[in-house]
């Protein structure tokens, strides 16, 4: 597991929470926040994925 996978899925958590507070006291403005934020986790993890991906290929390549 590499940086962008942690910081990602902890975007995504703290998106979430912020969707479900904004949905809570009525804000929709904190809700869209929330569902930004859970975009750009998703899309960080998935860089993250992406880049664990490559490294596991290239290790099975240097055995």
């Amino acid at each position: 597991m590499n940086k962008d996978q942690v910081k990602g899925k902890a975007k995504d958590i703290a998106g979430k929470v912020q969707q479900e507070v904004g949905e809570l006291v009525g804000s929709s403005e904190q809700q869209a926040k929330g569902l930004a934020k859970q975009s750009e986790g998703k899309l960080q993890k998935g860089v993250g994925d992406a880049k664990e991906t490559i490294k596991d290929a290239i290790d099975r390549g240097n055995r």
